[in-house]
């Protein structure tokens, strides 16, 4: 039997700081046990190799969602990172940490330190931001934020002055006074290479003696004596092996697979895991319950000027990206294809924004087999505005379909399931197209090609944005965190309810779902949850 203090599963953008921070002091030694492989391959590097890394089973779970009424019945893809970094090893690396009203609406529902005034010191430690150091920004931390004003295709300048002619005002920084407006993302790169919680985190914390990183090893089930968790059972190279924690187990396998282990434990549903066989060591029906997620869809058009797809597509022009991304570690293949973005409100009495967007200077109407096709895009020239919903109101459930942890749990988005994500989304896809008539943009299209012009009618928006939405990869609070046991299943402190020595510390604990990206915020929930474990051990 391996001991440790602290066993940590998974390597994500919340598990990579907590490895991180628990291992600093050489206090304690940490195991991190890992599903997945190395994140050394190339496309994982590369910023847009994300394109590769969509399907592919060397990196990725390629969960699949149960066929979902919302969004016409389909069956969506759902990528999750399953290597060192997790699903920061695979993202579009957009910096957006959420709106202060996101964590002050966690406070304000009984998680004390968890506002937003008690957060900015964290998010300001995490960053080592381009653009400089000010009231919100940080520079110096381990996360390298890249300013890409330089560097975006010169479309996307036409696109913020369209959003400007429409009505939102111009945002230098979206992680700053204000998230409404219209602007260009931050991501996270570092010398023309994605910069993952593994690079930033769990690839300095490794070459410390008091941490081992075990890779290819799946958690089967947490070990308990009575109530409290002692360890970790986990597969490796086809044998079942055992760790024991001294301190604490930590799941920070993501919202997922946090709730699955916990499931396959024994803690979750008591009438289905009763009905899988499963010995019930503690009852929660919020575990795997409570899922949020953003939904989005691309309005895309062909235009009258040269867009990405003309240097992507050709092999000359791939030839050219390509030697100049090696050579210099610059150019298109350096950045996240959401060169540009915002945030506006559907409504003006609403008193936040509740609707994110994204600009892509190319565009993949013709789809191809087993790849997202970032890097084999349209022939012809075209361009997409994005958007995505903020806070929906619509909840799903991930739960395991049987007691073998190699099954893959059902994922209930439940997408569009509530009038009021059906009428935000109509009144977003409408200010797409206000966007795209505004002179500065206007000018420069061609056509819409989808939708297209035929569909104009509520009904067929409506029809259409079912059909061809789907997640945006932001699923969380399967895990989610209150001081009430009958509503969540961990504490403010995030440890799990009823249980001893059991923490979750990822996306999973969200309360509810903030406004933009969830990566920053992963990465926020690990710091200051490791923060929390090291201020218990005293």
């Amino acid at each position: 039997m391996q001991v440790f203090d602290f066993i940590i599963v998974g390597s994500g953008s919340a598990g990579s700081v907590v490895a991180e921070r628990l291992s600093a002091s050489g206090r304690f030694s940490v195991l991190v046990l890992e599903a997945g492989g190395t994140d050394r391959r190339f496309y994982v590097q590369m910023p847009l190799g994300y394109g590769k890394t969509f399907f592919d089973p060397a990196v990725n779970w390629n969960y699949k969602a149960e066929p979902d009424p919302g969004l016409a019945g389909a069956a969506d893809h759902w990528p999750r990172g399953k290597l060192l970094g997790g699903s920061s090893s695979i993202n579009a690396m957009v910096w957006i940490r959420g709106a202060r009203e996101d964590f002050d609406d966690w406070r304000d529902a009984g998680n004390p330190g968890w506002g937003y005034d008690d957060l900015l010191p964290a998010f300001k430690a995490i960053e080592d931001n381009e653009a400089g150091a000010d009231k919100w920004r940080g520079t110096g931390g381990p996360v390298h934020v890249t300013d890409m004003s330089p560097a975006v295709h010169p479309l996307t300048h036409r696109y913020i002055e369209a959003g400007r002619q429409a009505g939102l005002p111009f945002n230098p920084d979206f992680n700053g006074a204000a998230q409404e407006g219209v602007g260009i993302y931050q991501i996270t790169t570092k010398g023309g290479r994605r910069m993952s919680a593994a690079r930033a985190f769990l690839r300095p914390a490794m070459k410390r003696g008091n941490v081992r990183v075990e890779t290819s090893a799946l958690a089967t089930r947490i070990l308990f004596e009575g109530a409290r968790a002692v360890g970790i059972e986990y597969e490796q190279n086809g044998r079942k092996q055992q760790a024991r924690a001294g301190r604490e187990v930590i799941l920070s396998a993501g919202s997922v697979n946090s709730p699955q282990l916990l499931q396959l434990s024994g803690v979750g549903p008591g009438p289905l895991l009763q009905s899988l066989g499963i010995p019930v060591i503690r009852a929660n029906a919020n575990v795997g319950a409570n899922l949020q997620d953003h939904v989005g869809i691309n309005y895309t058009f062909r235009a009258k000027v040269p867009t990405l797809n003309s240097i992507l597509r050709p092999w000359w022009g791939k030839g050219l990206v390509g030697a100049r991304y090696l050579l210099t570690g610059s150019g298109p293949l350096s950045l996240s294809i959401n060169n540009g973005g915002g945030f506006f409100r559907t409504d003006p009495a609403r008193t936040r924004p509740n609707m994110q967007l994204y600009f892509q200077a190319f565009s993949t109407v013709i789809p191809r087999a087993g790849e997202r096709p970032i890097l084999a895009p349209d022939p012809w020239p075209g361009f997409s505005i994005g958007l995505s919903n903020a806070r929906p109101s619509s909840r799903g459930e991930i739960m395991i379909r049987s007691a073998d942890p190699r099954d893959y749990p059902r994922i209930v988005a439940n997408a569009y399931s509530t009038d009021d994500d059906v009428a935000e989304m109509l009144a977003a896809v409408k200010f797409v197209r206000t966007i795209a008539t505004q002179p500065a943009i206007a000018e420069v299209i061609a056509e819409e090609v989808l939708p297209g012009p035929s569909v104009q009618s509520d009904a067929d928006l409506t029809d259409d944005f079912r059909k061809r939405s789907g997640t945006v990869y932001h699923p969380c609070s399967t895990c989610r965190m209150g001081p009430d046991p009958a509503t969540s299943v961990v504490d403010p402190r995030l440890r799990v309810h009823g249980i001893s020595g059991l923490r979750v510390i990822d996306a999973s604990i969200f309360p509810g779902n903030i406004t933009g990206n969830t990566n920053a915020a992963s990465i926020m929930t690990g710091w200051k949850g490791a923060g929390m474990v090291l201020e218990d051990q005293g």
